[in-house]
């Protein structure tokens, strides 16, 4: 298998309406892929596809090997999807969950009951093990919501947007752990409307708009589109009193600076790099707060 996700030309319909229009993308194994777009670009449809729960109006779909249409079974003991909202049993414990779904996926009583405590430690919920979910808080729920996508191990992982709700400290957590899952050779694929999680998880961004990939790279690859560093010059008294490019290498701040004026208005300094919000704002004319999801059509 040389790659775990393979989308030709896709495309999904519903009457008039084209929610996808000609999709093509490639993750590689073990590949953290992010998938970014405004409101209704399709990023919830198109893993309602990849995963199997939402057929194709056209194209062809391969994922971990098997093509969603015609291997559906296959595919779906592959993979493990974790969607917007936690998919867990408020009245079980942590533990009962875990082992209900080892139980459900096939696992002896006393294999279950070993994943359920491997589980627990990794995702760090051992000493909530005994309570019911229902009393977690958000960052818990979402560990948990997670570590039920690995009672068996996945060959690819979807995340729709698995940190949406949850505290700072509870969203660096995940962040650790889903980079662990990668390093480990899980395919991760994921949609977020936090675009520094992007920045940080991602090894490749795909921009969605209008049904569309209209741009693909690496985060470093996709925020050189937009301009290059950039020195910001203040007066004494904070205010802005101009900006001048610079390549960001010592040499080129070095010529920067010997355009500012020697007249000693100029107080500080600052170097501005671009960010994914300059490209998400640069490629589909959306801010940041409009790309945040609130229902799309799936």
């Amino acid at each position: 298998m040389t790659t775990a996700i393979d989308v030709r030309g896709l495309r999904v319909s519903y009457g008039t309406h084209t929610v996808l229009d000609g999709l093509d993308l490639e993750v590689a194994p073990g590949e953290v892929f992010a998938l970014l777009g405004p409101n209704g670009a399709g990023k919830t449809t198109a893993i309602s596809v990849l995963t199997t729960l939402l057929a194709a109006t056209a194209g062809t779909v391969r994922v971990a090997g098997h093509d969603v249409a015609t291997a559906a079974v296959e595919v779906r003991r592959r993979i493990a999807l974790t969607g917007q909202s936690a998919a867990v049993d408020d009245m079980l414990s942590a533990q009962e969950n875990l082992v209900m779904l080892g139980r459900l996926s096939g696992l002896s009583p006393r294999s279950a009951r070993i994943r359920a405590d491997e589980l627990l430690a990794r995702f760090t919920l051992t000493d909530a093990a005994s309570k019911r979910v229902k009393t977690f808080s958000g960052g818990m729920r979402r560990r948990l919501d997670l570590a039920l996508s690995f009672v068996v191990v996945p060959d690819v992982l979807f995340l729709d947007e698995p940190t949406t709700g949850v505290d700072p400290r509870s969203r660096l957590d995940l962040w650790d752990v889903i980079r662990t899952l990668a390093d480990a050779g899980t395919t991760v694929f994921l949609t977020t409307q936090y675009l520094e999680e992007a920045d940080l998880l991602a090894d490749r961004i795909a921009i969605l708009d209008g049904g569309r990939i209209i741009e693909t790279g690496t985060p470093a690859q996709l925020k050189a589109l937009v301009g290059t560093d950039t020195v910001v010059v203040h007066d004494r008294d904070g205010a802005q009193l101009g900006e001048l490019p610079t390549d960001g290498s010592i040499d080129g701040l070095r010529r920067v600076l010997d355009q500012i004026d020697d007249s000693g208005a100029a107080a500080s300094v600052t170097l501005r790099r671009p960010t994914l919000d300059d490209v998400f704002l640069s490629l589909t004319g959306a801010p940041r707060d409009d790309a945040r999801i609130a229902q799309e059509i799936a």
